[in-house]
């Protein structure tokens, strides 16, 4: 008896990809449209994997340059222009033989990327450190060395002691470990890219619960950045004790 087209889908719906290569080898033969299509798809699947993984292995490369390290750090931030919020940055200190895909700069990956890597990164690494400035030491002492102030303190809470730092673009001040300043790191090393990725969805959950607090603003959606309907609402409504004094004053 003939097997039914629905009962091969669900085969190659639910196939890990090390499966994939026999089920296609099985199917490759079954002329019904059904089943080319589940097989073509299946072909697809596998060649953006490997093109994937290819990008990835790119990804290690200042990683392979300091590999004589053992727990080399990526740092990075997120928040530097919003009118609202904390400053937030990350430190990661993933292991040389990690395995995850995907990882990017964290604005080039949707919402649902950045959250399902957020968690394979949390639950991969070997030691993850966040640090947050508020918006009151941001107008303090402005924003870059607010900035440097986060990654201190996403430095200070790791649990394992870097070795080197790879930071987006900047060097920070006063610390004692080698530091390598990648502009664009986030697209150009893992390390940093796993910290863009943290850095930016702890602070997207910190503004989504901001908005419930001060609502009308558009927190959850704009994240504090200055778009159109925020600065409608500050108009209207004026500031809330989380906007940078010093980032409104002319609006």
């Amino acid at each position: 008896m003939e097997e039914k087209i629905s009962v091969i889908k669900e085969k190659f719906y639910h196939a890990e990809e090390i499966k994939l290569p026999a089920l296609i080898e099985q199917y490759s033969l079954d002329e019904r449209a059904g089943v080319k299509k589940e097989v073509e798809k299946a072909k697809k699947k596998l060649e953006q994997l490997q093109k994937e993984r290819q990008r990835t292995q790119e990804l290690w490369k200042y990683e392979r340059e300091y590999a004589s390290y053992s727990h080399i750090c990526g740092i990075d931030e997120v928040g530097r222009g919003p009118l609202a919020g904390p400053v937030v940055a990350a430190a990661v200190i993933l292991p040389k033989d990690c395995d995850i895909l995907y990882i990017n700069d964290s604005k080039k990956l949707s919402e649902k990327k950045r959250e399902e890597l957020y968690e394979e990164i949390m639950n991969k690494a070997l030691a993850v450190g966040t640090g947050l400035v508020s918006e009151k030491r941001i107008d303090e002492i402005n924003i870059l060395q607010a900035t440097y102030e986060a990654m201190i303190q996403a430095i200070s809470n790791l649990s394992i002691l870097p070795d080197i730092l790879l930071n987006d673009a900047v060097t920070i001040p006063g610390i004692p470990y080698p530091q390598v300043p990648i502009i664009k790191g986030d697209a150009k090393s893992i390390s940093i890219g796993a910290a863009s990725i943290i850095a930016k969805v702890t602070r997207d959950r910190l503004m989504v619960e901001y908005d419930k607090v001060y609502p009308g603003y558009g927190f959850a959606s704009n994240k504090g950045y200055g778009a159109q309907c925020h600065i409608q609402a500050l108009k209207k409504y004026g500031p809330t004790p989380i906007h940078r004094r010093s980032f409104i004053k002319n609006i």
